[in-house]
């Protein structure tokens, strides 16, 4: 019984690590949803759920646009920020490498948002993107183009700031900046 159990959650374990989400390709309005349920290539969510909030956009160079629909702070002591990365533009769209941060650690494991950071203008704190003990950047990876019309989930981790502080600037090397309220 144990061992059925164990198995079990080693089969859980190993399937909640699964990777990246594909980029999504934009449906025509009428067939739309504004969520994913993994990375199956289509929008699956039930048609009725309610759109996503968008809190800000930061746009980017060549019709890249990162949509923040989500900054929660989790009992751990961090943020998450989450949101959609799209291509609004007619042609494929190559992510900057500026994103990743300039930062040796981080740059050596590939492609990311790792060089996003939270301003608290109030506080005059930067806070990076949180790292993994190996030096991997708590935030999406393996992003290098978007097709036109494409979209693919996003994340970024950082240290939380104060309870008191409310508002930060979410900075994205070659986006505008864009305020955004923490929940």
């Amino acid at each position: 019984m144990a061992v059925v159990a164990i198995a079990a959650g080693l089969v859980f374990g190993l399937s909640a690590c699964g990777g990246e989400e594909k980029p999504q390709q934009d449906k025509p309005a009428s067939t739309k949803s504004s969520s994913t349920a993994g990375g199956s290539g289509g929008n699956t969510q039930p048609q009725s759920q309610e759109p996503a909030t968008v809190l800000a956009v930061l746009k980017g160079q060549e019709g890249l646009e990162l949509s923040v629909e989500s900054a929660k702070r989790d009992g751990g002591g961090f943020i998450t920020v989450s949101g959609k990365l799209r291509n609004v533009a007619d042609a494929t769209a190559v992510i900057p490498p500026q994103v990743n941060g300039n930062e040796t650690e981080v740059i050596k494991h590939g492609s990311s948002l790792g060089g996003a950071t939270l301003v608290d203008s109030v506080g005059k704190k930067r806070y990076y993107v949180l790292r993994d003990t190996d030096g991997r950047p708590l935030t999406t990876t393996g992003l290098d183009s978007l097709a036109a019309g494409a979209w693919t989930s996003v994340f970024m981790q950082f240290p939380a700031p104060p309870p008191t502080t409310t508002e930060v600037s979410l900075q994205l090397p070659t986006f505008d900046p864009a305020t955004i309220k923490l929940s």
